[in-house]
């Protein structure tokens, strides 16, 4: 619109002097020395138009001269970022196509022509990553840093994310702790190095990363109550095994309050204390988390206890009776602290509810035991055999009526086979006795 504006301006201009021309074109006179030149003054604004207009031509001319080699780059770098956008977008079509190696060139091709680089490379790093190019894989990520070294964490994340998925739990860790170092309060690097923890079994440290996780509310309350649950867990088992008289009770007492409670930590606890030989302290602790709520596995733990007070521990104990009288579970404990107090009567009493409601195999066992002592060797046969048979009568093979006895299309099993007469004219072999 403005260029045409320009263009009738001209034409009115040139139709404005060319009317005043015509009623009078002038007349010019120029003097130097000897020299006179005349001339209308029409033609001078001619030829003084003339030059301008070619004065102007050159001066444009001689700049756009000096600017050439400033507007080629410019050129260029506009060219070249045009094909490392067009590589990038080709690159990352082809991986999402899974042609990795064709991504991989593509990506790298024209990187150091584009204006984000640092995306080519890591691009590139994860391509090399699918192929099982580890080293092409760590110099992408090298040239990455050094292309944009301020984006130091997210280089890193990657890199990290890379060794993680490659199982290079080594490497992650230590990548993850320098991101840890230069982003302490980043939530992703605090996600990754909780599943590395998890992954390497390195339980002491996860301990010490849950409170962060909370305090940030990295995880949901339910998943890092789990996780806790699970580390606790683990390091009880650790402390165990390490056979230190005094790391088990150091990691417990390290445990929060809100898991002293937990019946997979209090039952696992309680099982390393009767290993170590300790059941008295198991029964306690057994005993003051029931008085926290029911639990048929603290039930059958507290079962298995030596401890010294049988008696004193079965009142306790039977005064669940009262809410849970078809219990399997707390039968069979009543059954088993009633044999250690010697109460035969009782502890048959228990035993037998206990196995005529279904109840767990070990009851079986611990009846026909009994029923043996008390010279009940056919009843406790009988009990042995429903142990057998517990819950797999349906499985059981059908068997004939009458097995052995003698049917119609086959002989005896005790009857030996009748030897059929020799063909006629066959000479009969002699017997042992007429043989030599």
């Amino acid at each position: 619109m403005r260029g045409l504006f320009k263009i009738w301006l001209v034409i009115l201009v040139g139709a404005a002097l060319g009317a005043v021309v015509a009623k009078d074109s002038g007349y010019v006179l120029l003097s130097a020395g000897v020299y006179t030149v005349e001339m209308s003054l029409a033609l001078l604004v001619v030829l003084v138009a003339i030059l301008f207009v070619a004065l102007y031509f050159l001066v444009r001319l001689f700049v756009r001269t000096r600017r050439l080699p400033s507007d080629v780059r410019s050129w260029n770098q506009r060219r070249g970022a045009r094909l490392a956008q067009n590589a990038m977008t080709r690159g990352l079509l082809e991986m999402s196509e899974g042609n990795w190696h064709t991504a991989e060139k593509r990506l790298v091709r024209y990187a150091d022509r584009s204006e984000t680089p640092l995306l080519n490379y890591l691009a590139a790093a994860r391509a090399a990553q699918l192929q099982g190019e580890h080293e092409r894989r760590d110099a992408y990520i090298r040239l990455a840093h050094e292309n944009m070294p301020s984006a130091d964490v997210a280089v890193s994340l990657t890199q990290a994310e890379l060794q993680l998925a490659d199982h290079q739990l080594e490497q992650a860790l230590a990548t993850l702790r320098h991101l840890r170092s230069v982003a302490p309060k980043h939530t992703y690097v605090l996600r990754l190095l909780r599943r590395l923890y998890e992954q390497l079994g390195d339980w002491e440290h996860l301990r010490e990363l849950i409170p962060e996780l909370r305090r940030r509310k990295i995880e949901s309350a339910d998943d890092l109550q789990l996780l806790e649950r699970k580390t606790y867990r683990a390091l009880l088992e650790q402390a165990f095994l390490a056979k230190d008289p005094y790391q088990l009770g150091q990691v417990w007492a390290s445990v929060p309050k809100s898991l002293r409670t937990d019946p997979d930590v209090v039952s696992d606890y309680a099982g390393y204390l009767q290993e170590k030989g300790e059941d008295k302290d198991a029964e306690k602790l057994l005993r003051d988390a029931l008085k926290q709520g029911w639990n048929v596995q603290l039930v059958e733990l507290y079962g298995l206890i030596e401890c010294p007070e049988p008696g004193k521990h079965l009142s306790r104990l039977e005064k669940f009776l009262k809410e849970h009288p078809d219990d399997p579970t707390l039968l069979l404990t009543l059954g088993r602290l009633s044999l250690r107090a010697q109460l035969w009567g009782k502890a048959r009493g228990y035993l037998e509810a206990c196995v005529n409601r279904n109840g767990p195999i070990d009851a079986y066992r611990e009846l026909a035991r009994l029923l043996e002592h008390m010279g009940e060797d056919d009843n406790a046969l009988q009990i042995y055999r429903q142990a057998l048979t517990h819950d797999n009568e349906t499985k059981a093979i059908p068997l004939p009526a009458q097995i052995g006895q003698p049917q119609a299309n086959r002989p005896s099993l005790n009857k030996q086979p009748v030897e059929p007469p020799p063909p006629h004219g066959a000479i009969k072999s002699p017997t042992p006795e007429g043989s030599g």
